[in-house]
């Protein structure tokens, strides 16, 4: 999926309470990393940590300060994880662990120096910018209650997250939306036929989301605020040649998931 820019996550509170401070109080948070096609044979990114940074002081058990306000959400699933093949409702979980309840303005994702690019079977670093290695810092602005689960989306956006240089070299300027599942809805479907498939959702605000289909002609549309959303699905039946299939006024509920179904494209 790609939507330029870093996305805020607004999610409506069980609470009138703003007390930013955690006394004991725990929530559960997982997080997992999804992504779209882009065009190269692999994209690999090397992920070493999640950390979540707190509005106000944290403390776990009224014991446990933490430096900065920002703690490491429990285990992480590190590793180097081929982006490419997060589509179609794939993803990676990365955490899922009992955090402090309290509010969070952060999602901070780290990470390592192996990074790689496959381009026409050749593979090439991805430089990344210095400003970087303190971490990917996504901004969240969500009230975590407490005795509550939360489901945190990172949503990677492979086309605008690789900058292709003058002397051939490959630069990783990641570009990732973050996104609570529960505070926004996802848009599913097949479409029929071995075809490279963009799927783009417009909503009537005028928020534009697209994503494309995996090897099984499978797409979703995540982290889509509630609305109603005119699809566009445009399929590559031939080399230059293009079909357009469009589907107008596709509920989106937050917190569900709206399948439209098996997509037929004429050849």
């Amino acid at each position: 999926m790609f939507v330029a820019g870093v996305m805020g996550v607004a999610m409506t509170s069980c609470s009138d309470d703003n007390n930013n401070d955690s006394t004991g109080d725990t929530s559960r948070m997982s997080v997992k990393l999804v992504d779209a096609p882009g065009d190269y044979d692999e994209v690999n990114i090397d992920v070493e940590d999640v950390v979540i940074k707190y509005e106000g002081d944290v403390n776990l058990d009224g014991e446990v300060e933490y430096d900065d306000n920002e703690i490491q959400i429990g285990a992480v699933n590190t590793g180097v994880y081929n982006m490419l093949e997060l589509t179609g409702g794939e993803f990676v979980l990365l955490t899922d662990d009992e955090v402090p309840a309290g509010r969070i303005s952060q999602i901070r994702l780290i990470l390592g120096s192996d990074n790689t690019v496959v381009v026409d079977g050749e593979t090439h670093p991805l430089q990344t910018p210095s400003a970087q290695q303190s971490g990917l810092k996504l901004n969240i602005n969500q009230t975590l209650e407490a005795n509550t689960t939360y489901t945190f989306t990172l949503d990677f956006d492979v086309d605008a997250s690789i900058v292709e240089q003058g002397n051939g070299g490959y630069l990783l300027k990641p570009t990732i939306r973050a996104f609570a599942d529960e505070a926004t809805g996802q848009i599913t479907g097949t479409v029929l036929g071995e075809f490279d498939t963009m799927v783009t959702a417009t909503s009537q605000t005028g928020l534009v989301v697209t994503s494309y289909t995996n090897d099984m002609g499978n797409f979703v549309l995540n982290g889509l605020p509630e609305g109603v959303y005119d699809l566009t699905i445009e399929s590559e039946v031939a080399l230059g040649v293009t079909t357009t299939v469009t589907i107008e006024d596709v509920a989106v509920v937050n917190g569900e998931v709206k399948s439209v179904g098996e997509i037929t494209v004429q050849e």
